[in-house]
């Protein structure tokens, strides 16, 4: 399909997307229409590892990313760093996948389903991913017409990078460096705990995050050196 085809059809999906959501969730909702995607998610990123996630089309996608943020490792991740379409096929199974937890888990939420990871372009290099949850095995489109929309709608997120709420991004940064001191270890290896201490608890790391900031939550080493967590009330 030429690319006014395909801008009209992002165009006319647009049409039919509530006028009140932002515009990147109106992006995220057409590229689910034109894509033939049970779920979608735009997330962009200031570096390979910092990504923060701008729309997403309901709440399984919004899941979904949360989970990723939290393993840090998945489909998402590896189309941003490594600039490539990844496909996983998901069907809650431990198997031989690359992302053996992730689709698991993923596989509970959605149930048997195909996870896309495109990366967007924009200025000549890749600034996030548009994630697709399919049904099918395939998406609506070949992959030539899904990356030439997923870099249209990288392009048109690029103008708004600025007025993004990266506010918990700095947050995670600040916990961050809270469990570095406290467990006199490296910043990697203080958001491994931070994500750990996610995972454990099935909440999401920004939540984590805001506890440590709060000092609601903090971590400490008991006798035998091992990581153990001390939390205390709101003042």
């Amino acid at each position: 399909m030429g690319a006014s085809e395909l801008l009209g059809l992002l165009a006319r999906a647009l049409a039919a997307v509530d006028d009140d959501l932002p515009m990147p969730a109106r992006l995220c909702q057409a590229c689910a229409t034109v894509l033939g995607a049970q779920s979608a998610a735009l997330t962009v990123a200031a570096t390979s590892h910092d990504r923060l996630t701008v729309a997403t089309s309901d709440g399984v996608a919004g899941r979904i990313e949360d989970l990723e943020e939290m393993l840090g490792e998945g489909p998402a991740q590896v189309a941003l760093t490594e600039d490539r379409v990844v496909v996983s096929e998901v069907d809650g199974s431990r198997d031989a996948n690359a992302f053996p937890v992730f689709t698991h888990v993923v596989g509970a939420i959605s149930g048997p389903a195909t996870y896309h990871a495109v990366p967007m372009h924009a200025g000549g290099r890749v600034m996030g991913v548009l994630s697709l949850l399919t049904a099918s095995a395939t998406l609506a489109r070949g992959p030539q017409d899904v990356q030439f929309l997923a870099d249209v709608v990288g392009l048109s997120l690029l103008g708004d990078l600025d007025s993004l709420d990266w506010s918990t991004r700095a947050e995670v940064h600040q916990a961050t460096g809270m469990v570095t001191a406290q467990l006199r270890v490296a910043p990697g290896d203080a958001l491994a705990v931070l994500r750990a201490h996610a995972f454990a608890r099935s909440t999401t790391l920004e939540e984590v995050a805001e506890d440590v900031v709060r000092r609601r939550l903090s971590f400490t080493y008991d006798e035998s050196n091992a990581v153990q967590t001390q939390r205390t009330e709101e003042p």
